[in-house]
C-alpha cells in the first residue's frame, strides 16, 4: 500500500494536532457558516489576483498555480526544474512562468504543463521537473484535499514541499505543515460547480483571445493568433483536450511572453 493511500483512508495531521469532536449543527448555523466561508472565499481570492483555491479535484482545470507558502508560487525554470517564486503583493496573481495548464487524468489525478509545453513530472532525484512531452506515469498527480487543506503527491507516491534553498521536490512520505498547498484556479466558478464550462457553450474565437490576452506583450498592441481556426479548437473540445490545445497555439507563437 502506497504512503498516499495510508493517508488518504486516514487524515492529514499535522504533528501535535489533536482530535477534535464534532457535534451537530443546526440548519440555521450551517447556513451562517457557508456564508462566512463564502466571505472568506471571497476576500481570500481578491487578495490573490482573482486566484481562487480548490477544494475537490474536478476544479483543476485549465490555467492553475500551486502556491506554497503565504503568496508564494511554484515557478517553472527553463532548464526544467521548478523553484519557488518570489513572494507577490496583496492582491497580486501569479507570474505566468508560475502558471501551469491543468489536464484531467481520470477521476483523481491530473497533469500539469508548464508553459515551456512540457509535462510536469519526478525524476530519479526526487525533484519535481518539467520535461515530459507525454503523460506517463511519473506525470500523474494526486491532490488531497480534506478539513481544508491540500497536499500534492506525485507519481512516487510522495508529497510536494521544498528544501532551504527553494527547490521544489517531491519527497516527502507523509503530508505535513510543509506539504501543505493551495492549488488555485483562475476559471471561471462555474466550472467547479459542475455547470456547463464557458468554452463549452461560448465562440471558441472568443475563448482563445480571452486566453492569448493573458500572456502576450503586446509591443505593437497588435493581438496574434494562431492560423489554425477555430475548426481545430472544436475539435479539441469535442475530445476534452480544448485547454492543452489552447497551451499548445500559444506555445507556437513568437508573440508570447512566457512559452518558447
Amino acid at each position: 500500500m502506497s504512503e498516499y493511500s495510508k493517508v488518504k483512508v486516514g487524515k492529514l495531521k499535522l504533528k501535535g494536532e489533536k482530535e477534535k469532536k464534532h457535534k451537530k449543527k443546526s440548519s440555521k448555523r450551517k447556513h451562517e457558516d457557508h456564508e462566512l466561508d463564502a466571505a472568506v472565499a471571497k476576500t481570500d481570492s481578491a487578495m490573490h489576483g482573482d486566484w481562487w483555491t480548490t477544494s475537490k479535484v474536478s476544479e483543476i482545470r485549465g490555467s492553475i498555480a500551486i502556491e506554497l507558502g503565504d503568496r508564494t508560487y511554484i515557478k517553472a525554470l527553463d532548464n526544467g526544474l521548478f523553484t519557488v517564486g518570489a513572494p507577490h503583493a496583496e492582491g497580486e496573481g501569479p507570474d505566468p512562468e508560475e502558471v501551469l495548464m491543468a489536464v484531467p487524468v481520470g477521476d483523481t489525478r491530473v497533469a500539469f504543463k508548464s508553459g515551456y509545453g512540457k509535462y510536469v513530472g519526478v525524476d530519479a532525484k526526487d525533484r519535481m521537473v518539467g520535461r515530459a512531452d507525454a503523460i506517463g506515469p511519473m506525470e500523474q498527480w494526486e491532490p488531497v484535499f480534506q478539513d481544508g487543506k491540500t497536499a500534492l503527491q506525485g507519481g512516487n507516491s510522495r508529497f510536494v514541499s521544498a528544501d532551504n534553498e527553494d527547490s521544489v521536490l517531491v519527497r516527502a512520505r507523509t503530508a505535513g505543515q510543509p506539504e501543505m498547498v493551495n492549488i488555485r484556479s483562475h476559471s471561471e466558478r462555474a466550472q467547479a460547480s459542475g455547470t456547463t464550462a464557458q468554452e463549452d457553450e461560448g465562440n471558441l474565437n472568443k475563448v482563445e483571445i480571452n486566453y492569448v490576452k493573458q500572456f502576450q506583450k503586446f509591443q505593437d498592441k497588435r493581438l496574434r493568433l494562431h492560423e489554425g481556426g477555430a475548426e481545430e479548437l472544436r475539435v479539441a473540445r469535442d475530445q476534452g483536450r480544448l485547454h492543452e490545445s489552447l497551451l499548445d497555439r500559444r506555445a507556437k507563437m513568437k508573440a508570447d511572453r512566457y512559452c518558447k
